[in-house]
């Protein structure tokens, strides 16, 4: 028997619309790095996406011989994929630089809280744990106040 847990990761997958607006919001709005693509005809289908400690996949929707193509409905409606961080309020600040549209963070369950759409509707949010009473909202400040110990 090996020492090593049997359930090693969890990785969300999530069917998309258009990969090439998706990889710019993962990419280069969230920071995520592609490790692994599948590429048919050119265009990448679907990917392994890495953020750290962390991964999704995404693959997006054709209709062809093995499915229909994209669900009817609204994607990912009432599901939820949270990332617990070191320092939520840091990436709060890295996305807003880069464009995206971040919610401002609020404690909430004794974490910081941010949240974000993706381009198909999936709720994406980050979280770090705090000592900040329950409710605490965010108060912006400047990024040189941010970085004054």
């Amino acid at each position: 028997m090996s020492d090593q847990p049997n359930v090693q990761q969890a990785v969300p997958f999530f069917g998309v619309t258009a990969m090439p607006e998706s990889l710019a919001f993962y990419v280069d709005g969230l920071g995520f790095t592609l490790t692994q693509h599948w590429s048919p005809e050119g265009s990448i289908r679907w990917c392994w996406l890495q953020l750290e400690g962390a991964a999704v996949m995404l693959q997006e929707y054709v209709a062809n011989q093995h499915g229909p193509g994209r669900p009817a409905g609204t994607l990912g409606l009432g599901v939820s994929i949270c990332f617990i961080c070191r320092d939520a309020l840091a990436l709060y600040h890295a996305f807003r630089e880069r464009g995206v549209a971040a919610s401002r963070p609020f404690v909430g369950n004794a974490m910081w809280v941010t949240n974000v759409t993706d381009p198909d509707g999936y709720q994406l949010c980050f979280e770090s744990p705090t000592d900040s009473p329950e409710e605490t909202v965010y108060q912006e400040c400047s990024p040189a106040e941010r970085s004054t110990p």
